[in-house]
């Protein structure tokens, strides 16, 4: 009876143990949908589904400039130079001052091969930025994200002539050249912002880092109504003894 007993013991725990792995093969077939996918598939569906909306929107509204600058970089990731170039293109004549769009247009005829087209038109593109230091920042900012550092620097320069005295455009000009590790440049441009403007903590470390001491300013009292009771509390106090 005894060795009955263990036998039948043995024989249920081999039953649930051949459940258990059964559900487990199930599990995990049904988690993973039969094999995982690869990274590079997943940033595929990603970017077919970022396109069909950026058509989406276009089709809404044909006139935003922004979803056919959208559309323009998904087709410049994928190497369509013809396509992201024609994208940018009609963001431009819709909003004739999208700096990012200029820059990017720029970098796919770059891309393209087409240099002398991109050397144009970032010349074109330059000029019409040259009537405000704003949009001229605005464009070099677009141009650094792009990775196109020389037009960029020379919009920075050309937004400095037009606001010497920006805090902001020094700033940027020091950040551009300490990440070209032009060190003495970089302290130059950035102590200019931090007299400009010194509340700038940030700029105050780059310039510790960078060996220029620098002390920022302690903030002074703009409340003195508690100040004024303090005193004049003193005041009472000194009268009655």
């Amino acid at each position: 009876m005894q060795v009955m007993e263990w036998r039948r013991k043995q024989t249920d725990k081999q039953k649930s143990f051949g459940l258990a792995f059964l559900v487990c093969i199930l599990l995990f077939a049904g988690c993973n949908g039969g094999r995982a996918k690869a990274p590079k598939e997943v940033e595929r569906t990603l970017a077919e589904e970022k396109k069909a909306k950026m058509l989406k929107a276009i089709e809404r509204e044909f006139e935003d400039a922004d979803a056919h600058f959208e559309l323009g970089q998904l087709y410049q990731a994928d190497g369509l130079w013809a396509q992201a170039e024609h994208q940018y293109n009609i963001a431009l004549s819709f909003d004739p001052a999208h700096r990012q769009a200029q820059a990017a247009r720029v970098k796919v005829l770059l891309e393209s091969g087409d240099t002398a087209k991109a050397e144009l038109l970032a010349d074109e593109y330059m000029g019409r930025a040259s009537v405000s230091a704003a949009g001229s920042l605005r464009l070099a900012l677009a141009f650094q994200k792009e990775g196109l550092d020389e037009y960029a620097l020379d919009c920075y320069q050309q937004a400095l002539r037009l606001a010497p005295n920006s805090a902001k455009i020094n700033r940027q000009l020091g950040y551009y050249y300490l990440s070209k590790n032009d060190k003495d440049r970089a302290r130059d441009y950035l102590s200019r912002s931090f007299q400009l403007n010194t509340n700038q903590p940030e700029v105050a470390g780059e310039l510790g880092r960078l060996g220029v001491a620098v002390e920022i300013p302690r903030k002074t009292e703009k409340r003195t109504k508690k100040l004024d009771k303090i005193v004049e509390e003193s005041d009472r106090d000194l009268q009655t003894q």
